[in-house]
């Protein structure tokens, strides 16, 4: 093979593999996931803190709802009340010029995920939450709180 031929080979492996990191690079790896807030009918919107293990409030009864965040881009959440599966709904959130989070609209970057489960009928107990990046490193993150 001439040196010529070599190089233009090589300029073609340099490019492929820069644009496959520029196109890595579009979906950020998981970076946070945390508990917001939980709702019901007894004590309304309770915001959780960083580092909260429980609810303060008594959520007991029906309707209750968790509100998880989650920052970067994971393949499945796995979600669980006690063990047992819980569903939901996940909406893309966006951000700012100022790096604030809010609903995302046309032509904005998706940075994560709203998620809202609903406890249907389930009363207290233990709520956990993880997922996996979809990419590199490939981390696993998780939250769980007591909800009493």
């Amino acid at each position: 093979m001439s040196t010529r031929v070599v190089a233009a080979f090589t300029m073609l492996i340099a490019l492929f593999l820069g644009a496959q990191t520029a196109s890595a690079a579009t979906a950020p790896p998981l970076s946070q996931v945390k508990v917001l807030k939980v709702e019901s009918p007894n004590c309304g919107f309770e915001d959780i803190a960083d580092k909260q293990e429980q609810t303060r409030c008594d959520h007991q009864g029906p309707n209750i709802k968790v509100y998880v965040l989650e920052v970067g881009y994971g393949r499945e959440a796995h979600v669980a009340l006690d063990g047992f599966e819980v569903d939901g709904t996940r909406t893309p959130v966006c951000a700012f010029d100022t790096g604030n989070l809010t609903e995302c609209s046309a032509g904005k970057k998706t940075v994560g995920y709203l998620y809202i489960f609903n406890l249907a009928g389930k009363q207290d107990g233990i709520f956990t939450f993880s997922n996996t990046s979809i990419n590199a490193p490939g981390n696993t993150m998780s939250t769980q709180l007591y909800i009493k």
